[in-house]
C-alpha cells in the first residue's frame, strides 16, 4: 500500500447524513459516507466489502472492474477539488441548495459524454447503487396498479444479491443509502407490491442457455401477465456479472411494441459497458436505463443514475412515491418538478457526490479517446486474454454468448467487444475447484504472497479480479467463477502510451493469471494460498 493508504478510515458504523461539517471531513472518509452496509470499511484492512479502498493504491493489478475498483489517483483529486469547493460553498449556503446545483451540473455533464444531451426532455435520477435504481424503478413502474407489478430479471447471480429484494420493495441491507438503520429483507413502508419472476440465464452446469430459450421463456411470463391485466418491468440485463445481454433487446422491443401500455422496460447496464449509440437506442426506443459510475468507469464504489426518457418520463412526473424511500434518496437526486421528490428530505448526500466527481473524471478521460482506438485495445485484450485462458491448463473460460444488441443497433460498436472474462480455476491434478477454494484464490490474489514460495515477481503482486459468480455444479460439486475485465481506465492507459502503453497492460494482465494459476495449482495442500 501507498502511504496515503495509512490515513485510511477505519470507522464500521454509518453516518446519518446531516447538516455540514464537510470541511472538517476528509475526502476519503465522505468517499464512504452516503450507501448501505456493503461501503463501509472494516476495522482491520480499512476496505470495503469488495476489497476496495477510498484511496488510490497505484501498486494495485486492477482488474476486477465487473465487481468494484478502488479510485485512482487522478479520480481522487477530483473527488478532492469538488470537495473544497463544498465545503467553500458551506459559508455562503445551504448544503441542500449546493447539492442540488452540483447535481444539475453532473446531469448535463453525463448526458453530454453519453451523446445524448440533445434528446429532449430526458430525466435522470441519482442514486446510491445500481440495486437503489431498482428500488425506484420498480416502485415508479409500480405506482397505480390495480394488481402487484411483476418484475422479471435474469437470476441474482447474474445481476445482484440485492436485486430480488429492491425489486419487491424490500430491505437489501442492514442500513439504508442516507445512513438509516433498515431491517435486511423486510418491506419498505408503503411499498407497492411486485412479484418477482427470475429467468435464470445459464443451466445446472453454468452453461449459457440458449438466447432463443431465454427469450421464448421471458416472452411467456410477459404475455401472460400482460394478458392477465397486470403491468409489467422488464428487465434487461446489458451486461450481465459475466458479461450477458438477456433477454435479447430483439425480444424487448418486440414486447414492448406489442404491449405499449402495460410493460415498460428497465435496461440494467450498471456495468456501463455500451458505446453512445447503444445508451441513445436504448433510450430513443422508450427504455429506462440504469448506470453505475463504480465498474467499467472504475469509479469509486457506489454511484448511480437512471437515465428516464421523455415517453416514460412525462407519466412518471406525477408518480408518488412512499415517504419511507426517504432513507434511500434526497429530493435533489430527482428532477425538482417530479411528485416523488416532494416526500423525501432535502439533504445532500456528499458521498454521492463526491463518487460521480471520481466516475465523470474517468468518463471524461475515456470519452476523448476515439471510438476506434477503444475498439483495437479492447480486440487486441480479448484476443491475448482467451487465448490464454483456452491453452493454459490451469483455467477453464466460462462460455459467454457473442454481444449483440442487434436491430437495435448496427453492428460494429466497440461495445460488441467482450471486456468480461469469466474462468473456473483448476489445480494441478486438473480438478476444478470448489467454491469456497476460489473464493481463497480470490482473497489471496490481492494480498502479498511472497512469503510462501514461488517466483517472487508473481507471489508479491496484489491484483483486484472480479469476485466470484456462483455458476451450478460439475459432477455435484458446486463451482464459482472469477472475472478478469477491461475497464475504462486501462483504455485510457493503453491509448496514452503511457509506460508501454497497451502491451504493457496486456502483460500486467497475463500476470494476474500468472498468480492465480500458481495460486490454483497449491489449492489441494492449501499451500501457497494464504488469504
Amino acid at each position: 500500500m501507498t502511504a496515503m493508504a495509512d490515513r485510511a478510515p477505519v470507522s464500521v458504523a454509518p453516518r446519518r447524513v446531516q447538516p455540514s461539517d464537510i470541511a472538517l471531513r476528509p475526502t476519503a472518509e465522505l468517499l464512504t459516507d452516503g450507501g448501505d452496509a456493503r461501503i463501509l470499511l472494516d476495522r482491520a484492512r480499512g476496505l470495503n466489502k469488495y476489497g476496495c479502498s477510498p484511496l488510490p493504491d497505484p501498486g494495485l493489478a486492477a482488474f476486477g472492474s465487473s465487481t468494484a475498483s478502488t479510485i485512482s489517483a487522478t479520480a481522487f483529486a477530483a473527488a478532492e477539488r469538488l470537495r473544497d469547493r463544498l465545503a467553500e460553498a458551506a459559508h455562503r449556503e445551504t448544503d441542500a441548495l449546493t447539492y442540488a446545483r452540483e447535481l444539475d451540473r453532473m446531469r448535463a455533464e453525463l448526458a453530454d459524454l453519453c451523446g445524448i444531451a440533445d434528446l429532449p426532455d430526458l430525466k435522470i435520477v441519482f442514486a446510491a447503487s445500481g440495486t437503489d435504481l431498482h428500488l425506484l424503478a420498480a416502485q415508479l413502474a409500480a405506482g397505480g396498479a390495480p394488481a402487484p407489478l411483476v418484475a422479471l430479471m435474469v437470476e441474482a447471480p447474474e445481476t445482484g444479491s440485492g436485486v430480488p429484494a429492491a425489486l419487491s420493495g424490500r430491505h437489501f441491507s442492514t442500513h439504508a443509502a442516507l445512513g438509516d438503520t433498515v431491517p435486511d429483507g423486510g418491506p419498505v413502508d408503503g411499498a407497492a407490491a411486485v412479484e418477482i419472476v427470475a429467468i435464470s440465464g445459464r443451466d445446472a452446469e453454468g452453461m449459457p442457455r440458449p438466447t432463443q430459450s431465454v427469450d421464448a421463456e421471458v416472452e411467456t411470463r410477459v404475455v401472460d401477465a400482460a394478458e392477465a391485466g397486470r403491468r409489467v418491468l422488464l428487465t434487461l440485463v446489458d451486461v450481465s456479472k459475466t458479461g450477458m445481454i438477456a433477454p435479447s433487446p430483439k425480444l424487448a422491443l418486440a414486447i414492448r411494441r406489442r404491449f405499449p401500455d402495460a410493460v415498460n422496460v428497465l435496461v440494467d447496464a450498471c456495468q456501463f459497458r455500451q458505446s453512445r449509440a447503444s445508451l441513445r437506442a436504448y433510450l430513443e426506443h422508450g427504455f429506462m436505463v440504469a448506470l453505475t459510475g463504480s465498474k467499467f468507469l472504475t469509479g469509486p464504489t457506489f454511484s448511480g443514475a437512471l437515465l428516464v426518457p421523455r415517453t416514460l418520463a412525462r407519466r412518471l412526473k406525477t408518480q408518488p412515491l412512499p415517504a419511507a424511500l426517504g432513507a434511500y434518496s434526497a429530493r435533489a437526486d430527482w428532477p425538482h418538478d417530479w411528485a416523488a421528490a416532494r416526500v423525501l428530505p432535502d439533504v445532500a448526500n456528499h458521498g454521492l457526490l463526491l463518487r460521480w466527481e471520481a466516475a465523470l473524471d474517468e468518463l471524461r478521460a475515456f470519452r476523448s479517446i476515439p471510438d476506434h482506438e477503444v475498439s483495437a485495445f479492447l480486440s487486441d485484450f480479448a484476443r491475448a486474454i482467451e487465448t490464454r485462458l483456452a491453452t493454459d491448463p490451469a483455467f477453464e473460460p466460462l462460455p459467454v454468448p457473442a454481444l449483440d444488441r442487434r436491430p437495435l443497433v448496427d453492428a460494429g460498436g466497440w461495445d460488441e467487444i467482450p471486456t468480461i472474462f469469466p474462468f473456473l480455476l483448476r489445480d494441478a491434478s486438473q480438478r476444478l475447484l470448489r467454491r469456497e477454494e476460489t473464493a481463497r484464490v480470490y482473497a489471496a490474489l490481492a494480498q502479498d504472497q511472497s512469503e510462501h514460495g514461488g517466483s517472487r515477481a508473481t507471489a508479491a503482486l496484489r491484483c483486484q479480479v472480479g469476485q466470484p459468480v456462483p455458476c451450478g455444479q460439475r459432477g455435484g460439486v458446486p463451482v464459482s467463477a472469477l472475472r478478469l475485465c477491461a475497464s475504462a481506465r486501462l483504455v485510457v492507459e493503453a491509448a496514452s502510451g503511457r509506460s508501454a502503453g497497451a502491451a504493457a497492460v496486456i502483460a500486467r494482465a497475463m500476470a494476474v493469471l500468472d498468480k492465480a494459476a500458481w495460486l490454483a495449482a497449491a489449492a489441494t495442500s492449501g499451500s501457497g494460498v494464504h488469504p
